[in-house]
Formats: structure tokens, C-alpha cells, sequence
């Protein structure tokens, strides 16, 4: 089975991906545009930040499985993948602490102005008494949008420096705010309106596409801190570039509408080079304890795929199928009874949406549980009870 990594991974991981017998085809600087063709033959794709479009899965015929090592999927075309029977997978959390600490580090140069104080003493400039007008953390309010496990972080650390912790989430409510140690805001504007600084940690979807808004934006107080780690566009990013060039907030950003795919290249975007704005590269998952964290997970999900099947971490695999009814057949476990089945269910113009067959000790009995697009008829019940020579019983319940 052949594997693709699209993308940089640290080099003992790919050793444990070979020692799973596995045929490693590393190429870091693959292009988003070679990728369809790279990947024809593979089996497995690995990729970080890469663009995986439609395209790769309508070439790549003996595709099974992609990996992002990563958080988020919104690199990869889910709806492309789901329908050509492609698990897409990612690695959640592993990166979370990476991403806090360049959060709170973003908001700490902001508050003491860190990046201008180092390029003003490069300049041979010496401005003590400018240079210390800032406020401090302690005691002031950080707004916390998303509350996953990259949030949850941030508010750990917000805690320790004397912060008051502000969140919000569309599944946060009053009891998990308390057992995280946080306060619950009802809504995006509420937080916005309480907090210094804002901190956002939104997952990118159709949903968070512009929702931190202009009306959110500009319910922060005057002067306010906001700090993005998590997608440019889930912001307004007209309505923040129009109220960062006013002065109106100061703004610490790790991602740019509009950023190179490349790990390097030119990029000239406008909010970036605005002075009350501190910019970096997209690196807030870049250091190699994260990195390392994410490789490990992405060999475990592999192994898992390779070992049984099994997929951790799969974000396209339906919740609820159509299946209206359940069919729970107890059989011997002998060959040909479960096509004798299935033949008798195609021929009665029913669907089998999912099988799942359980062995007992000893390996003469087996229950097979197949959900079925629709309620069959009791004729079909009677002719795969009639096997009476292979099927101990038949039950159908609809669901």
C-alpha cells in the first residue's frame, strides 16, 4: 500500500510508517496543482496545508484515505471525498498548545508593543518613556471565541496571568463554563462588548465564514486587543483592516486573507503592514513539539486504517444514514450465508445501507445487523427464515 505525504513531516515518523510495511513516497514541495497526478496511485494521503480539490479524487481511483495533519479540513473538498468513498481524517488537539502559547505571545506584544520595542533599538533608537505606556493583563478581560480545546488553552493561560475569562460558544453552556473556570457570554456581541481583548478560536465552516462581523467588531471597546490564530475568514476582514488602520484596535494576526500556500513567497497584504498591527507567518501549530504531536497521531489513524479498518477522527462518516428499518439475522457462521441474504434483500429492491456482523466464541454462530433503506415486506422475512439449514432467526425493527 502506497502512502503520500504531501507536505513537511518529521523524517522518524515516516520511519514508523514504513515499519507498518508501507510504501513511503515523500514529496514536501509537491504543488496543490501536481497533486491530483501525484497522488494517482496512492492509497493513503498525508498532507498539511495543501489544497486537496475535487480533482485528486476523481484521478485518484485507489484513494482510501487522507489525513490531515492538522486541525481543520477546510484545505480539503470533504463533499468530493464522501462521494467517492474517501475517509478524510484529522488530528484535533494535537496542536492546541502550540497555538495558545503564540496566542497569548501575540497578546502580550501587543499590550507592551514588543515587536516595535525591538525594531526601535535595531534602529538605534532609545524610547523608554513611550515604550511604557501600556496597560497590563492583570485583572483585565479576555474574550474567548471557541471554546475547543486550542480556547481552552488560551483560558488556562489567561488565568494564570490575573486575567478575567470571558467565552463563547454555540455549545457552551452554563455548567461547562463553571467546570472550565470561565464565565459564559450569550452571544458573539455580549463577548465582544465586555472584553479588552479578544481571542479567537473558531473552527472554519460555512457557519463561521464573517462571523466575528463588523457589528462584532466594532462592539469592542476602543483601543481593544484582538488576536486571530484561527482562519481569516471567519473576520470581517474589510471591517477589521478599516477599524486597525483607524486606530480603533490593535490587532495581532497568525493568519491573512490572501497568504501564500507556499512556505514562502511574496505577500503584501494590507493589514499586515498597518503599524498597530503584529503579523506572523501562519506558524501558531509550527513548533516541533506540536509538529511531532500531530505526525504521532497521524501514524496511529494509519495504522489503525492499515491494522482493522478502523478510522479515528473521521469527519465524513454519515451520523445517521436513510435506513428505515433494522434487520437482525442470527446465523451459522458458515460460508455463503450472508450473500444468501443479501441476494435475498437485492432481489426484494431493498438497500443495504450498513452491515455490521458480530462472531461468538467458538465461531459456529454469528448476528449480522443490516440497516435497510426501507421496511421489507413480510415475504422477505419468510423466505431467510425458511434457510433454515444457515439462519437460526430473522427480526426486522424499523427505526
Amino acid at each position: 500500500m502506497k502512502v503520500l505525504i504531501a507536505d513537511a513531516f518529521p523524517k522518524d515518523r515516516i520511519a514508523d510508517l514504513r515499519a507498518l510495511g508501507l510504501a513511503v513516497d515523500h514529496q514536501p514541495e509537491l504543488t496543490a496543482a501536481a497533486l491530483p497526478e501525484a497522488v494517482a496511485d496512492a492509497a493513503v494521503l498525508v498532507v498539511r496545508s495543501k489544497q486537496v480539490t475535487a480533482e485528486v479524487f476523481e484521478r485518484a481511483t485507489a484513494l482510501s484515505l487522507v489525513v490531515r495533519a492538522g486541525a481543520g479540513v477546510n484545505t480539503i473538498d470533504v463533499a468530493a471525498a464522501s462521494r467517492r468513498g474517501v475517509y478524510v481524517s484529522n488530528c484535533p488537539g494535537q496542536n492546541a498548545v502550540a497555538v495558545a502559547e503564540l496566542a497569548f505571545g501575540l497578546l502580550l506584544s501587543l499590550d507592551r508593543r514588543i515587536p516595535d520595542n525591538v525594531a526601535a533599538l535595531r534602529e538605534g533608537r532609545w524610547d523608554k518613556k513611550g515604550f511604557s505606556a501600556a496597560r497590563g493583563l492583570l485583572g483585565r478581560t479576555l474574550g474567548i471565541a471557541g471554546l475547543g480545546t486550542i480556547g481552552r488553552e488560551v483560558a488556562a493561560r489567561a488565568r494564570a496571568f490575573g486575567m478575567r475569562v470571558l467565552a463563547w460558544s454555540r455549545s457552551l453552556d452554563d455548567a461547562r463554563a463553571r467546570a472550565l473556570g470561565v464565565e459564559r457570554a450569550p452571544d458573539l456581541l455580549s463577548l465582544a462588548r465586555e472584553s479588552d481583548a479578544l481571542s479567537i478560536h473558531l473552527a472554519l465552516s460555512p457557519e463561521t465564514r464573517g462571523l466575528v462581523s463588523r457589528a462584532v467588531l466594532e462592539a469592542l471597546p476602543a483601543g481593544a486587543l484582538l488576536v486571530n490564530t484561527a482562519r481569516a475568514e471567519v473576520v470581517d476582514q474589510a471591517a477589521l483592516l478599516e477599524l486597525a488602520r483607524a486606530g480603533r484596535l490593535r490587532v495581532g494576526a497568525d493568519v491573512h486573507a490572501g497568504e501564500p500556500e507556499a512556505g514562502r513567497g511574496e505577500f503584501r497584504g494590507e493589514l499586515a503592514r498597518l503599524p498597530g498591527v503584529y503579523g506572523t507567518h501562519h506558524i501558531g501549530a509550527s513548533t516541533e513539539q506540536a509538529q511531532d504531536a500531530i505526525a504521532r497521531e497521524t501514524v496511529r489513524i494509519v495504522a489503525a486504517f492499515v491494522r482493522s479498518g478502523a478510522v479515528p477522527n473521521c469527519v465524513n462518516v454519515a451520523k445517521r444514514t436513510p435506513a428505515r428499518a433494522r434487520l437482525v439475522v442470527r446465523h451459522l457462521d458458515k460460508v455463503g450465508v450472508l450473500a444468501n441474504v443479501l441476494d435475498e434483500i437485492r432481489n426484494a429492491g431493498i438497500n443495504a445501507q450498513q452491515i455490521e456482523n458480530t462472531v461468538f466464541d467458538e465461531a459456529l454462530a454469528a448476528s449480522c445487523v443490516i440497516a435497510l433503506d426501507d421496511v421489507p415486506a413480510a415475504g422477505l422475512l419468510e423466505r431467510i427464515r425458511a434457510r433454515s439449514d444457515e439462519v437460526i432467526s430473522a427480526e426486522c425493527f424499523e427505526v
